[in-house]
């Protein structure tokens, strides 16, 4: 991200944007904190862990400031028996393995309902079969992880998953790719046998890593999207209209796919996360993306050739006759 927003500002300034208006500042907390605390910085949008946005709404909050912080999710997919197997198979794999699983959006818990758990071993066979390379490779399907303790925390979660009576279906650690010996390499893992109270289900992992859970029927499945804290996305693959319109009314996340694995709206309309993924209540994208960097401003006059000259101890209002 950091580069990425590098390359950015070059190129706005390769463009002729004048000094001055858009600025980068890199930095740990000591940065952070100007940010919250500085009076000429009216308003603050961020997105990464609720542990960091957690602080940020708090000390920018009591600075006065307004604020839209995006953080963690864990985001879920549920599979109907009825479910197109094939469709339903690739989005999977490439909602919770693109980018290595680096995303606010990646699709990492997989909710197999019924009948559905028989896709497993498909969705395994097709996960086993991506690329992993550095990430200018052109025959990457999946890079590496951001750093090496990103690549430890999730090797650990998985471990945990072991630990807890998890099975590991598909272990992407120990990956080595002969022309990036150094890199943070994880390929995809499917964790399967998951319950709800293990580690590898109850935090955002950020990797490459789809943890798998059964349940009998649709209203459970919901239930348990329902339980999670968070809510930034989730999806339901049907063939079923009235599923999927049940879905879609109970479900409480903000971003709902039907047969659409990462439901990111198109600009025009909001990133609506919520629950703990999201602090705030005006939201990236759309109309709200636009109150959130404005101020409305309310201006009421009054013009006449004979202006009134009474005193009135009330509101004024305006078309109302004068007083003589």
């Amino acid at each position: 991200v950091p580069g990425a927003c590098q390359r950015l500002v070059e190129l706005l300034e390769l463009a002729g944007m004048p000094p001055g208006v858009v600025n980068i500042i890199h930095g740990g907390h000591d940065t952070v904190n100007f940010i919250c605390d500085s009076p000429d910085i009216k308003s603050i949008s961020f997105v990464g862990s609720n542990q960091a946005g957690e602080h940020i709404w708090n000390r920018g909050s009591a600075a006065g400031k307004r604020l839209q912080v995006n953080m963690a999710a864990k985001n879920h997919g549920a599979i109907m028996p009825d479910a197109d197997p094939t469709h339903a198979v690739n989005a999977l794999v490439g909602a919770a393995f693109g980018a290595a699983g680096q995303r606010c959006m990646a699709l990492s818990v997989l909710v197999l309902i019924g009948s559905a758990k028989e896709l497993v071993p498909d969705l395994v066979k097709k996960a086993s079969n991506l690329v992993v390379s550095g990430g200018m490779d052109p025959k990457a399907d999946i890079g590496p992880l951001i750093s090496v303790q990103a690549k430890e925390r999730v090797e650990s979660i998985i471990e945990s998953a072991k630990a807890e009576g998890a099975t590991i279906a598909l272990d992407g650690r120990g990956l080595t790719v002969p022309e990036y010996p150094n890199g943070n390499f994880i390929g995809p893992t499917v964790i399967t046998g998951v319950k709800p109270n293990m580690r590898c289900y109850t935090e955002e992992i950020f990797g490459p890593v789809l943890v798998c859970l059964e349940v009998d029927t649709l209203d459970e499945a919901i239930t348990l999207i329902n339980d999670s804290p968070y809510g930034n996305g989730t999806a339901i693959f049907t063939k079923s209209g009235a599923a999927a319109r049940h879905f879609q009314h109970t479900v409480e996340v903000g971003q709902i796919g039907i047969n659409v694995p990462i439901p990111v709206p198109l600009p025009f309309f909001s990133f609506t996360g919520s629950k703990k993924s999201m602090l705030g209540d005006l939201h990236f994208y759309g109309k709200a993306g636009i109150n959130f960097y404005t101020r409305p401003k309310t201006i009421t006059s009054h013009w006449s050739v004979d202006m009134d000259h009474s005193i009135r101890t009330t509101m004024p209002i305006l078309g109302s006759g004068t007083t003589k």
